[in-house]
This record gives structure tokens, C-alpha cells and sequence, in this order.
């Protein structure tokens, strides 16, 4: 059984159980590889375990509801988790108990419904996601103007990436003043070809350039609503 020692668990970069392999899980585990994060990868499923096992840190086939099978694989020793579990909620829920009973301290868990979120909130899941009303938000908002990218916070902000609007063309962001009259806030500014600046109040805004920005979500609708489609 694959085990993490207590060096790697002080590391800045501490190592990430990931419980379930689907499209979800794997991608969280991709991410973290990336990043040089160590992953303890576990699925039920041995075609899914050997498809990764030669890209991810310790991929093991093991049932994360099973409190002495994580006992053995050492997650009492880790700091963070991951249950990538959807579909299946009693598994969702065990696994998210079984972690929490171990002694991990900060597990993220997969949801399918707002009452699910609740459920594993309740059982000692520290951060739940909801991966399809993230993703049915941002393509919402896509579809409907001249944005390329959306995403937004619990706490009514948002961060988007849309088209300069006709407004700001050919104009420092001083003159346009968008922060003024739009209450958002232009973080950085991308023109056709070029890497993204940093945005500061002398920067000119040329048509067909892309802008990051930040505020309120309905201040941050109102304006992306401005914006020409692609």
C-alpha cells in the first residue's frame, strides 16, 4: 500500500487524496501533478486505477468508505482530500465520513444538488463544489453576450473576460472611466496576438481587445452586456 511520510505531509506542496477517478477526479488529479502536488489517487475501478496509473503519483484501487483500508493507505497522515464522487451520494457521503473520522482536515467534496451540498457540509466536508452549476453559469453567460469566460463567487462577485465595449475604443481607461460609471474594476487587457497586461489608468483600449474584470455580478452583467459578440 502506498503511504505518504510525515516529510511529504510538511511540505508547502503537501500531497492530495483524490477519492474517484471519473472525469471530474481525474482532472483534479491532472491539475495537481501540474502543480509538482503529489497524488494518492483511489477509485473502486481497476480499468480506471491502471488507465492512470502511470500518471499520477500512487494510484491504488481501494474502497474510500472502508475505514481500514484508508487506515493502510495512510490518509490519516494527510492534510487535504478530494472526493470526486457525484452520482453515487451514499458513497459520496461515506467517503466524506470515513476521511473526516481519519483525521484529514480539509476535504472537498463533489455535489449533485444543493441538498446534497448540505449533507456532506453537515458530515465534515470543509469546502463543497458544484462542478455542473459552475460550469452551467459560465456557459450561460457566454451564450448570452460578448463574453468568453465567466465565473462566479458565492458571495455576489464575479470575474469575467468579454470584448471591450465601444465605449472604451481608442481611449485611456481614465477617460473612459468604466470603474466610475459601471462600478467594475478592468484587472487586465489583451489584444489580439499579445499576452494579457496588467491594466492601470493609463492604458488605451483598442477595439477587439479582450478585458479581464471584476465587481458585483450584476454590475459585471450589465456591462459585459455592452460588449460585442465575437
Amino acid at each position: 500500500m502506498a503511504r505518504f511520510s510525515k516529510q511529504a505531509r510538511a511540505a508547502s506542496t503537501d500531497p492530495v487524496l483524490v477519492v474517484g477517478l471519473g472525469r471530474f477526479g481525474s482532472a483534479v488529479c491532472e491539475s495537481l501533478v501540474r502543480q509538482g502536488v503529489e497524488v494518492l489517487a483511489v477509485d473502486t475501478d481497476e480499468a480506471r486505477v491502471q488507465e492512470y496509473a502511470d500518471e499520477f503519483t500512487h494510484t491504488v484501487r481501494a474502497d474510500a468508505t472502508d475505514g481500514e483500508a484508508m487506515r493502510q493507505l495512510g490518509a490519516g497522515d494527510l492534510t487535504r482530500a478530494v472526493v470526486a464522487i457525484g452520482s453515487d451520494i451514499e458513497a459520496s457521503v461515506l467517503s466524506v465520513i470515513t476521511l473526516a473520522e481519519a483525521g484529514v482536515d480539509t476535504i472537498y467534496a463533489k455535489a449533485i444538488s444543493r441538498k446534497h451540498g448540505k449533507i456532506l457540509t453537515s458530515i465534515g466536508a470543509t469546502h463543497v463544489i458544484y462542478p455542473e452549476h459552475v460550469m452551467g453559469q459560465r456557459v450561460g453567460h457566454m451564450v448570452t453576450g460578448g463574453l468568453s469566460d465567466y465565473l462566479e463567487f458565492e458571495d455576489e462577485f464575479a470575474i469575467a473576460r468579454c470584448y471591450a465595449p465601444e465605449e472604451t475604443w481608442d481611449r485611456p481607461l481614465s477617460e473612459s472611466a468604466v470603474r466610475r460609471k459601471h462600478t467594475i474594476t478592468v484587472v487586465g487587457v489583451k489584444r489580439p496576438g499579445e499576452p494579457f497586461t496588467y491594466a492601470v489608468p493609463e492604458t488605451v483600449v483598442h477595439r477587439g481587445d479582450e478585458l479581464v474584470l471584476s465587481g458585483r455580478i450584476a454590475d459585471v452583467e450589465r456591462f459585459t452586456a455592452l460588449a460585442p459578440r465575437a
